[in-house]
């Protein structure tokens, strides 16, 4: 597959700029409803909704070293971050036909609703979370809080907006999936450096997770491995495939012969 283009690039990182926002605020609506940062649980909550709301003040406190205020602004980070992902980690499946029904089938996201519809799930990016938890439990998993938060109709639909409107050339490009968890961090990484102040703890994710390029990984390989391979196999045909390999003008490897 090739690599993303510069347009549609610019065009994701635009829309991951966007869904972060909106993933926040719906995050924070939904955490208000359940009343985490209350002293009491809201009048109007299920037995479910109050089970809910005690494992997320719990994840919240350990957030924030023991302490619910200190956690809250992390808590949103991660529940807003675990709805995209999901979202956006279901639309890569599913582009790429490898979204599948518990039947063994690919599904589109356009199944999905139809399966949703007919299952009652208001949301079928639930249901696609589901399909792909089963497929990959160690990036879903359903026991965890963040993952059981529910966003009301119009912060789901603003997320679901975002996502529809990429174009499927941006989930089935060779470094897009690469591209939008660096993307996600866009925002923050500016407010890092625009701070100036010494850079440590919560803030080293946001400016240090870049993402490796092809080219730069074929380079780091090329002169490594291949590297190796050339000064044991200085007629190897393979040599004339690795355009990133750097010689001496005395024909061994720049690296190094390891």
């Amino acid at each position: 597959m090739p690599p993303l283009p510069s347009e549609l690039r610019r065009d994701l990182e635009r829309a991951v700029v966007r869904a972060r926002e909106a993933a926040e605020a719906g995050a924070k609506a939904s955490l208000a409803v359940l009343g985490v940062a209350a002293g009491a649980a809201p009048a109007g909550l299920t037995g479910d909704d109050r089970d809910l709301r005690a494992a997320i003040r719990a994840r919240t406190r350990s957030l924030g070293g023991g302490e619910l205020d200190r956690g809250i602004d992390g808590l949103v980070e991660e529940i807003a971050y675990e709805h995209w992902h999901r979202m956006l980690f279901a639309r890569f499946l599913a582009e790429n036909s490898l979204l599948l029904h518990p039947g063994g089938a690919p599904v589109s996201m356009a199944e999905v609703a139809e399966l949703a519809a007919e299952d009652g799930e208001r949301d079928p990016w639930v249901l696609a979370a589901r399909y792909a938890a089963a497929m990959l439990p160690g990036i879903f998993r359903a026991d965890d809080p963040a993952h059981q938060v529910r966003f009301a109709p119009e912060h789901r639909n603003r997320l679901e907006g975002i996502l529809a409107e990429l174009p499927a050339e941006a989930f089935t490009a060779d470094d897009a999936l690469g591209w939008v968890y660096q993307f996600w961090q866009t925002k923050r990484k500016k407010e890092v450096n625009d701070s100036g102040r010494k850079i440590g703890g919560a803030d080293l994710p946001p400016v240090t997770q870049l993402f490796t390029e092809h080219y730069m990984v074929r380079f780091l390989l090329e002169n490594s491995l291949g590297a190796w391979w050339a000064a044991r196999h200085p007629r190897s045909p393979l040599l004339l495939e690795l355009e990133y390999l750097r010689f001496r003008d005395d024909g061994t490897p720049a690296a190094g012969t390891f």
